[in-house]
């Protein structure tokens, strides 16, 4: 029976005590969580830290980068739109020689053709004068000719 008072004694005091150990391992263990909290905490600023400092390194890199990007694209489309600018001034002058050379000729062939045309209706104009005026002649002969009462004959042949 001793044996049973003693492990009922033990057991007793082991709830009386067991509040108090089990106090201080809470304790401990909330220390123990505030100080890992703490160290996460510090962890994550150091990372935050280094990642901050890197992206700022390669946003500034990406920057220049892109700046000699952009200066050399610049540099290219300057050097293109001069060759363009160039190219079609050549095909503009080259363009207009074409059609003062056309110009000159087309003016050269209508000038001829101008003097060929009057010159053709001067001959025309001669003619068709000689012809009324024979016409017109031939036409009072032989009005005369029927006043007068004169038959045709071969030297009086109508017209």
């Amino acid at each position: 029976m001793k044996a049973k008072n003693l492990f009922l004694g033990a057991a007793l005091s082991l709830f009386a005590v067991a509040p108090a150990l089990r106090a201080q391992t809470v304790g401990q263990d909330m220390k123990n969580a505030g100080h890992d909290t703490a160290d996460a905490g510090k962890q994550v600023g150091h990372k935050t830290a280094e990642g901050s400092k890197t992206a700022a390194r390669d946003t500034k890199h990406g920057a220049e980068v892109a700046g000699h990007k952009t200066a050399e694209g610049t540099r290219t489309a300057a050097r293109d739109t001069k060759h363009g600018t160039e190219v079609a001034a050549h095909k503009t002058a080259e363009g207009t020689r074409t059609a003062a050379h056309k110009t000159e000729n087309g003016t050269r062939t209508a000038a001829h053709d101008t003097a060929h045309g009057a010159q053709v209706a001067g001959h025309k104009t001669a003619d068709a004068g000689r012809t009324v005026g024979h016409d017109t002649v031939h036409g009072t002969r032989r009005a005369t000719d029927k006043i007068d009462g004169k038959p045709e004959s071969d030297t009086n042949q109508p017209r």
